[in-house]
């Protein structure tokens, strides 16, 4: 897998969490609490918030993804 594939897939996690966080407030200001919509939004940005998380870890333990320190 080359570096421009990782950077797609991890940009497009990011995406879809910040898509379902907004799902989640644009619910909460329509629905009112009167649905579960807002939970539901919010549920599914932590499940693929903690699948990106768990990809990267599997990444750096696979050897896919090298880890670097911060430039200084």
């Amino acid at each position: 897998m080359n570096d421009s594939l990782k950077t797609l897939l991890v940009i497009a996690f990011l995406i879809v969490i910040v898509w379902n966080l907004g799902a989640g407030l644009y619910y909460l200001l329509v629905d009112r609490g009167q649905t579960k919509r807002t939970v539901n939004a919010l549920t599914r940005r932590i499940a693929v918030s903690v699948a990106l998380i768990l990809l990267v870890v599997i990444g750096i333990w696979g050897g896919w993804i090298q880890p670097h320190g911060i430039a200084r």
